[in-house]
């Protein structure tokens, strides 16, 4: 199963003010294990960006201002994540953000399902509890020292091992080359039967005669007991 680790970092909190995207990190995951292969990249968000943002991600003018625009990454940015599921922490954030540089592309926008919110996750895991990536790095033992401003590529790779974690943690002996197999050979014998008719059997009138003898012999039987068996009782009793 192919899914998308994703985050961005943005000019800041609301796409309908004007904001914008200024970094875009991503990371694949097969069946749930970063794979190696990443799609990162610095957005020019053609705006001034806010000292509360700068102070957020460190991502000053200047740096950006020789960054592509959105609309000459847009392209390889959706042949990276394809159709797979991308998981995002607080996923109703990113997703608006991205949809709204779509909308201005006039790109079909990425319908809620597409994503998997493991804020969410967290909350119905470990209820009343932190759900910042942070506080989900110290409590699955993951090292974020690296972590001194947001970064979207950086936060995208916490956020892979997280969600690891989150799913249940990497299993024994789990490998991401998938299932291996041994080639083992096996010999298969034939047996042939001979086919036999079907032998049919009668009880003779000794045999019957017998059978009710043994009857009278058993003391209180049950089908009598109960009154299940009333033409029994009466030839057991003639």
């Amino acid at each position: 199963m192919r899914e998308i680790s994703l985050d961005t970092e943005t000019t800041g909190l609301s796409p309908e003010e004007g904001h914008r995207i200024v970094e875009i990190g991503c990371v694949e995951l097969f069946n749930h294990i970063p794979t190696g292969r990443t799609f990162h990249r610095y957005v020019n968000p053609e705006r001034d960006m806010p000292a509360e943002a700068f102070a957020v991600h460190g991502l000053s003018d200047e740096f950006l201002a020789d960054k592509p625009l959105f609309a000459q990454i847009a392209g390889e940015f959706l042949d990276f994540i394809g159709d797979s599921r991308l998981v995002i922490h607080n996923a109703e954030f990113d997703m608006r953000f991205i949809n709204a540089e779509f909308r201005r592309l006039g790109l079909a926008m990425l319908p809620k399902a597409r994503s998997f919110d493991t804020v969410a996750l967290s909350r119905r895991r470990f209820p009343g509890a932190q759900a910042s990536l942070d506080a989900l790095c110290r409590r699955y033992g993951i090292d974020n020292s690296n972590r001194i401003l947001h970064g979207a590529l950086l936060d995208a790779e916490l956020l892979s091992e997280v969600y690891l974690e989150l799913m249940g943690g990497r299993q024994p002996g789990l490998t991401l080359g998938g299932a291996i197999y041994e080639e083992t050979e096996v010999t298969v014998v034939a047996v042939s039967r001979p086919r036999r008719e079907p032998r049919p059997h009668a009880p003779t009138a000794d045999e019957l005669k017998a059978h009710e003898a043994f009857l009278a012999r058993l003391k209180n039987p049950l089908w009598l007991a109960q009154g299940n068996n009333a033409a029994d009782k009466a030839r057991l009793e003639a």
